[in-house]
């Protein structure tokens, strides 16, 4: 009992003295914890070193991303490769921010490892990053006026050639196509013609590879179909590009020295993307015609008209007369029933272009890959199998070591081209033939001569031209980040370009009458053409941050080779036709051009960007040039350019404005140059005479020695604004620009008695280009199902020649006048038909009482554009969505006068024509008519080169249309695309010619295409 009663005393105690202790053990626990507290957040406060990886959604590393720590002074900046390091308290927050994505705050909560994802922020101004050539910019903080225009803007047009594509479609940018033949030229001006004497091409690079624009075909072999004008940019691909950025003013082309006097274009070609591997599949058929007859003379207005001709000369009694019956088969031989409407027998036919192209893409976040294959034929309007056949290969390699300091990117194209077309454009005949003409063939189906009374269109067919172009670019990008922010890299480029073209002229191509055989008619000419260039230019890149200074600094230097051989000949007299296409087999062969030349350039370039609190930016680029086109001391020259920007949209009293969300001041001044004169003018130069004397092959000087000329050079001046309301809604790009080219490189002519036609020298000449350019972009509708973007520009150039030391005592005095641009034409003034005599009439400027010396050539038209530009729109609905473009131009062109004055003549021509004087009286435009057969002076021709064959040439054109239709939920990561394209479909005009923006009768016009197509990804 008494130890049983002992055990239940002593849990009594225990209990006791537990409930006695229990608040002060609670109070211990508590402060224990509160300590710990205590403890855990001092150590929340003390300073720790944090690193981490900022990728985009594609797990693509981002550098130049800032990190700010919450509340605090205190920031960083990503390096290239996305890793970051920064001290931070850990119970602080970071935020991260970067122009084109959206702002992260994420909180630290003690860790040392931040790895982060941040999301494109789909804006008008962040999202776009323009290259810039040697660096990249966005198009928010640019100082210089770049153009750009995208794949997806591209791949809507069914052309086969960049510059089509790009069109109306830029700022600045006059483009205009030379023929509707598959494998044609182009011409570009950007801001006008800066030179007198000089090609107006810009400065075109590839991936970083410069790429010649200068073609090396000759009119020896291609004849009129093409010219020496066939484009070598139709080696690219437009499917393989991603982007072509035009740089204009000088703070954008100063960097690139003497070679950017006419701009600049940039053409990106499409990389692979991070992911699973990818197919896509792409399949289009186009048909195309041509979009405008002109309204010609039916057989019995042709045959009225020449009737009268022949009589009102004088010799209408002769037709009356069997014996004369020869000198006038329109009249007297063929069927004056028979009507052809020639323009769709020659050019009316139906041209089809089918393309296919396989793409596979892929790979990791450090090795990216590209392979794509594309093959296209194209054929023509005219009669025949004419067809353009183009095969292209294209690749891109990406990869980064797993540390992100070293970067390697290989990028190749490989295009072979096979034109086949027509020696001769039918266009010209298809307006000309008389519209009573025999038939194409015979009753046995051989060319009909008519008995020999006329020239067979069809004759020229037996004619073979063909053209064969190899083009390879090669570019390959090694770079590595010695220390962090310094970076090292270097490009290494190559450039092959091989043309390969014939031409055979069969005696069987000639009316029989006139008696021509193989062996003293039949000829073969070739011309084997190579271009061949390299280009390594290794460069430095830092990048430094102090606060809210930020500097871009970056150094490089440019060797490059370019080698050129052309070898064109003629073999004449064969002994049958089908030996044609063998050289030795020739009576006569004849060497009627050898070329080989070889040019050099080195030069050292640099940039420097200063930005101070992401608003105030300065912009320093320069380069020093050497060119072997110059003689000794003149082979360098110096070049540089300034720009500035103002963001004050990111004043403090402007952030958060409702109404304004950019605003940005630039201005920019610098100095480019020229080199573009071919090599070796500066030297003695000799070609091959195409002669020889007792078997010698003769050479003939073509060039006199002058080391004197020099650089040409370009100063250009702008001033721009930029806006951007409503969060960006609508933006608007407007600028000032003044270029002014002096120095000018020109062809001096000499008299004939030198035995040299010119002399190449600097003249004290300065051409002057302004203007004004507005780029206007808008959404206008924008929610989960619909939305609905509009574009616009607009460009109003001035071009005018401000000096020109001596030029009354020149030559140039025939075509040029100072305060007036490059671009007028000297006329006569017509006054209109003489309403007694019925022929035209004219002003006598220099009171001599004869009309024809170039001193009567005082009127002056400018066929310059006053204006031009572009309208798109883009609407979205659903899965649907459809594109529309309008180009618009306003400018003056030759008119159906210029072309024909006189009706009577042999040839059809307007119906323009019929409204003529018939008799004393007559208040008519159009003279008599006459059959070519009076004597004395010929008004016709005078009226020709008058401004009465001058019009409005203004138009509107529905450049392209675009309806897509995207195939939803198909599943399995299939992507399926069906479209309906338009090209030139619409174009609105008071010309009468044949195309405004095109406006010859010899050249076959733009034709208008429908295209449908589909694109399947897998």
């Amino acid at each position: 009992m008494n130890k049983k009663k002992r055990l239940t005393n002593g849990l009594s105690l225990l209990l006791t003295v537990y409930a006695l202790l229990s608040p002060l053990f609670s109070l211990k626990l508590e402060a224990k914890y509160t300590t710990s507290i205590k403890s855990i957040t001092n150590q929340n406060h003390l300073q720790t070193t944090i690193t981490g990886l900022i990728t985009d959604t594609h797990g693509q590393p981002i550098g130049g991303v800032t990190i700010l720590v919450e509340q605090s002074d205190k920031g960083t900046i990503s390096k290239m490769d996305g890793t970051y390091n920064i001290r931070a308290a850990g119970n602080g927050q970071l935020i991260f921010s970067a122009i084109g994505f959206k702002t992260l705050t994420i909180p630290i909560n003690g860790r040392k490892k931040i790895d982060v994802t941040l999301q494109e922020d789909i804006t008008q101004l962040d999202e776009v990053v323009l290259n810039a050539g040697y660096y990249t910019v966005t198009e928010k903080e640019r100082t210089g006026s770049i153009s750009t225009i995208k794949a997806i803007t591209m791949e809507q047009q069914p052309v086969g050639n960049p510059l089509a594509a790009m069109q109306g479609h830029l700022s600045g940018v006059n483009i205009i196509q030379s023929s509707g033949v598959p494998g044609g030229g182009f011409n570009v001006e950007i801001r006008g013609r800066n030179f007198i004497d000089g090609a107006s091409d810009p400065f075109y690079l590839v991936d970083g590879v410069p790429y010649n624009a200068q073609s090396l075909g000759s009119s020896n072999v291609s004849g009129q179909i093409l010219g020496g004008n066939i484009s070598p940019l139709n080696a690219l691909n437009l499917n393989d590009i991603e982007s072509i950025e035009v740089l204009k003013d000088a703070d954008a082309t100063a960097i690139y020295g003497s070679r950017a006097a006419n701009g600049v274009v940039l053409i990106t070609t499409k990389k692979g993307k991070t992911g699973k591997t990818r197919f896509n599949a792409h399949l289009s058929t186009s048909l195309g015609r041509v979009s405008n007859f002109l309204e010609l003379m039916n057989t019995e207005q042709y045959l009225e008209v020449r009737r009268e001709g022949i009589t009102n000369d004088g010799f209408g009694p002769f037709l009356e007369d069997p014996a004369f019956d020869f000198i006038w088969p329109d009249i007297k031989s063929w069927d004056n029933d028979r009507y052809t409407d020639w323009q769709k027998k020659l050019i009316g036919g139906t041209a089809y272009r089918n393309s296919a192209q396989l793409s596979v893409s892929g790979g990791s976040s450090d090795t990216q890959f590209l392979v794509s294959g594309a093959y296209n034929k194209e054929t023509t309007v005219f009669l025949g199998d004419a067809n353009y056949k183009k095969a292209t290969l294209h690749s891109n390699l990406n990869h980064k070591s797993s540390n992100h300091r070293f970067k390697f990117n290989l990028s190749t194209s490989y295009t072979n081209e096979k034109n086949r077309m027509p020696r001769t454009d039918f266009t010209s005949k298809a307006y000309t033939l008389e519209p009573n003409g025999p038939e194409l063939y015979d009753a046995e189906g051989n060319i009909n001569w008519e008995n020999n009374t006329w020239d067979n269109p069809l004759a020229s067919l037996e004619e073979t031209f063909e053209v064969t172009t190899n083009t390879l670019i090669a570019n390959a990008l090694v770079s590595y980040e010695i220390i962090p922010n310094l970076e090292f890299k270097s490009s290494l480029g190559f450039n092959s370009y091989r043309l390969d073209s014939y031409r055979t002229l069969p005696s069987s191509a000639r009316n029989p009458n006139l008696g021509l055989t193989p062996q003293n008619y039949a000829s073969l000419t070739t011309n084997g053409s190579k271009r061949n260039s390299w280009i390594v230019e290794p460069q430095l890149h830092w990048r430094k941050q102090w606060q809210e200074l930020k500097l871009d600094f970056l150094v490089g230097t440019t060797f490059q080779e370019e080698n050129t051989e052309q070898f064109i000949q003629k073999g004449t007299g064969f002994p049958n036709d089908e030996l044609l296409r063998n050289l030795t087999a020739a009576n006569t062969l004849e060497v009627l051009q050898y070329a080989d030349s070889e040019y050099k350039y080195n030069a050292l370039f640099g940039r420097l960007n200063l930005k101070f609190r992401d608003r105030y930016i300065v912009n320093f680029t320069g380069r020093r040039d050497g060119s072997s086109r110059f003689g000794p001391g003149k082979q360098f020259g110096n070049f540089g350019a300034v720009g500035m920007a103002w963001l004050f949209s990111e004043e403090n009293s402007l952030q958060g404005n409702p109404l304004l969300s950019y605003g940005k001041l630039r201005g920019s001044f610098g100095t480019t140059g020229s080199d573009n004169i071919g090599d070796y003018k500066f030297l003695d130069t000799y070609n091959v005479s195409g002669f020889d004397y007792n078997g010698i092959v003769l050479l003939e000087p073509t060039g006199i020695f002058n080391p004197l000329f020099g650089w040409e050079a370009n100063k250009k001046l702008e001033a721009a604004l930029e806006l951007g309301f409503f969060k960006d809604r609508i933006l608007i790009n407007s600028s000032w620009y003044r270029n002014r080219s002096s120095n000018q490189l020109i062809g001096i002519p000499l008299a004939a008695t030198t035995g040299f036609s010119e002399l190449t020298g600097n003249f004290d000449a300065t051409v002057e280009n302004s203007g004004f350019e507005v780029d206007i972009r808008t959404v206008n509708f924008k929610k989960k199902n619909f939305t609905w973007s509009t574009t616009f520009n607009l460009t109003i150039p001035k071009n005018k020649l401000v000096a020109f030391e001596g030029l009354e005592t020149s030559t140039f005095a025939n075509h040029l006048i100072i305060g007036e641009p490059l671009t007028i034409v000297k006329l006569y003034n017509a006054l209109g038909v003489n309403p007694e005599t019925g022929s035209y009439q004219f002003e006598d400027y220099n009171g001599d009482g004869t009309i024809g010396s170039l001193e009567d050539k005082q009127w002056v038209e400018d066929f310059g554009p006053k204006f031009y530009g572009g309208l798109g729109n883009t609407i979205t609905f659903n899965h649907v969505t459809l594109d529309f473009f309008l180009q618009f131009k306003n400018q003056k062109a030759f008119n159906e006068i210029a072309f024909g004055a006189t009706p009577g003549y042999r040839g059809n021509s307007s119906t323009a024509l019929l409204d003529r004087w018939q008799q004393p009286g007559d208040m008519n435009p159009i003279q008599r008519a006459s059959g070519g057969l009076a004597f004395g002076e010929d008004t016709g021709a005078l009226q020709k080169s008058s401004n009465a064959a001058v019009s409005d040439a203004s138009f509107i054109r529905l450049r392209n249309i675009s309806i897509n239709y995207k195939v939803p939920d198909l599943g399995n990561g299939l992507d399926l695309n069906v479209y309906v394209q338009g090209q030139n479909l619409l174009t609105l005009t008071n010309y009468k010619g044949p195309d405004p923006e095109q406006p010859s009768n010899t050249r076959l016009p733009q034709l208008r295409q429908i295209t449908l197509g589909l694109q399947l990804g897998f």
